[in-house]
């Protein structure tokens, strides 16, 4: 049974970090995608970064956040993380992570059907 849990938001001042965990278990990992999402009040939910465990951790970021976000995946301790640097007021929202197994695309949101219970991330100017 696939579980997922986040941690780690918090609220910040423009240009500040944080860095986001998602503690992960019973992921198949040879077979799945795993990504962090966010959705604003009003907005539609939207991938952040991806990352893709068969393809050698291969990644890939929203342009919104590229240069200032990295995701990073440890299967030995079953972590999903987000490092947030240059956080920009746009960045708040409700932060997911969520795991598509079987992955196809791995970067649709229709695909993930797995998901954590949500971390809020809001930055102030």
């Amino acid at each position: 049974q696939i579980q997922l849990v986040e941690s780690g938001g918090g609220s910040v001042q423009t240009g500040g970090s944080l860095r986001l965990s998602c503690a992960a278990s019973g992921v198949p990992y040879n077979k799945a995608c795993m990504g962090w999402f966010r959705q604003a009040p009003g907005k539609k939910r939207e991938g952040v970064a991806y990352v893709f465990p068969d393809l050698g951790d291969n990644t890939q970021y929203h342009d919104s956040v590229k240069g200032r976000f990295v995701i990073s995946l440890d299967t030995a301790n079953h972590t999903l993380s987000l490092q947030m640097n240059s956080l920009k007021p746009e960045d708040t929202a409700m932060y997911y992570c969520a795991t598509a197994v079987p992955c196809y695309t791995g970067t649709r949101l229709g695909e993930y059907a797995y998901w954590g219970q949500g971390t809020q991330v809001t930055v102030s100017s």
